[in-house]
Formats: C-alpha cells, sequence, structure tokens
C-alpha cells in the first residue's frame, strides 16, 4: 500500500486560541462547518477536543462513501488528531500564529492507499477532492471565528 496525503491551509482573521477552539468543538461549532459531502455526524463521547469520539460519513466522491469513527487526541498546544478507528485514516489540524490577530490553519490527512492501477487514480485525485472539501472547511471555520461573536 502506497501513503496517500492531502494537506490544504487558511489564514484566518482571528486569534489562534479562538480558531483552535471553534476546531475543538466537536458538541457545537464543528457540525456547522461541515459541508454536503458529510452526513451522520455524531458525538459518541466527549464533544470537546482530546477525549472526544465522533462517527460521520464522508461522501468523497459519487461512489466513495467512506464510514468513520474518529478518536480525537491533542498531542501538542493548538493540534487536535482525528483517528479513524475504520481505516489508516489520520487528519491533524494544526493551529498557529500568523500575525497579528490571525492564525494558519492546516488540515493535514494521510491514510495508506490501494496498490495498482487503483492505488495510483487514488494518490492522484483523492487528495485534490479532500483539499476541495477541507478548503469548504476552513472557508465555514474562517466566518464561524471572524466575526467577533464568541463560538457555542
Amino acid at each position: 500500500m502506497a501513503l496517500v496525503e492531502a494537506t490544504t491551509e487558511r489564514i484566518v482573521a482571528a486569534e489562534p486560541e479562538r480558531v483552535y477552539d471553534a476546531l475543538a468543538d466537536y458538541a457545537g461549532t464543528r457540525a456547522r462547518l461541515l459541508p454536503e459531502q458529510y452526513s451522520e455526524y455524531e458525538v459518541r463521547e466527549g464533544g470537546t477536543g482530546a477525549g472526544t469520539v465522533v462517527h460521520w460519513k464522508l461522501q468523497a466522491t459519487s461512489k466513495r462513501v467512506r464510514d468513520c469513527l474518529l478518536d480525537v487526541t491533542a498531542p501538542a498546544a493548538r493540534q487536535l488528531v482525528e483517528t479513524d478507528r475504520n481505516s489508516t485514516l489520520v487528519t491533524t489540524w494544526t493551529v498557529s500564529p500568523s500575525g497579528a490577530g490571525a492564525s494558519k490553519v492546516v488540515a493535514a490527512t494521510r491514510w495508506q492507499g490501494a496498490t495498482g492501477v487503483g492505488g495510483f487514480f487514488e494518490r492522484t485525485f483523492a487528495p485534490k477532492g479532500l483539499n476541495r472539501i477541507y478548503d469548504e472547511i476552513l472557508a465555514a471555520l474562517a466566518a464561524e471565528v471572524e466575526g467577533g461573536a464568541p463560538t457555542a
């Protein structure tokens, strides 16, 4: 199997702590950020940051639906790692300062992909599709936190 990776980033006009708190709020904010490719979103344990267990289905293409049950950890300051119990999928969200009153948010996902011709197409096209989905999430995150009102 070959490692497949997708990374997306965005500068958000909000303090890093505010951005991180919104990302870590699986019981509230996170559900509002998800685009139409996500369904059956459910917090099963916890709800804020490390210790959260969350479920969703991700329909990356018309034929591919991934059923995800994710354990959330926070191995470093302003970092969340979502590890799927059902596959090798791991997504790391990292928030860092980016100038006065701004943050850089990076979403990096990796998984063990298929081999052969199918693996070639997966390595070629899956990261682009996943990056488009993450672009939507990061745009929604920016809209959520840049307004100045506290996150829910």
